[in-house]
């Protein structure tokens, strides 16, 4: 439902200051992007790896194989010969 407002209270214009100012409006002046680098040790580098590898699908360990990614073709041997261990 929509109410007409009955009242509303009124300002009074204020006049343009007649001081003027030496001061210069502030601007931000444009800053270099920090850059920080964050480099990563070899064994941090391999947990991560080894991470991204668990998500890794079946499938996209074989198709990974197939272009010749020696971590995906090493999986897929180890998982191949696991395979009759465990019958």
């Amino acid at each position: 439902m929509v109410n007409a407002i009955s009242a509303a209270a009124q300002t009074q214009p204020v006049a343009p200051s007649t001081k003027t100012s030496t001061q210069k409006p502030a601007q931000a002046e444009p800053k270099p992007a920090a850059t920080d680098s964050v480099s990563l040790s070899p064994a941090a580098q391999a947990m991560v790896a080894a991470q991204q590898e668990a998500r890794e699908t079946s499938a996209q360990t074989t198709q990974e194989a197939s272009h010749g990614d020696s971590q995906a073709r090493r999986l897929l041997a180890k998982e191949a010969a696991a395979k009759p261990a465990a019958k």
